[in-house]
């Protein structure tokens, strides 16, 4: 073989060794969100399966209604006119 052909194999060979360097390094970057998608999914699904026997908690940023006053409860009757 010649000094030209032997120069075109290294920097074919250094070529597809960069190129699998990236592609890895792409992919290896993209792993954190696919754990962390996988992670609320699962969540997720825990949640919409789960038998909860408990009625569900509010949120805690959500304002909470007043409760209702319930007139019949008032243990001293109707005002009287005056």
């Amino acid at each position: 073989m010649d000094d030209t052909a032997i120069t075109i194999t290294i920097l074919a060979i250094a070529g597809v060794v960069a190129l699998t360097i990236y592609a890895l390094k792409s992919v290896l970057d993209q792993l954190p969100d696919l754990f962390e998608s996988a992670r609320r999914a699962r969540e997720a699904w825990e949640r919409l399966t789960k038998k909860n026997d408990r009625a569900p908690q509010p949120d805690e940023n959500e304002e909470q209604p007043h409760p209702a006053v319930d007139p019949s409860a008032d243990d001293e009757g109707p005002p009287a006119a005056a």
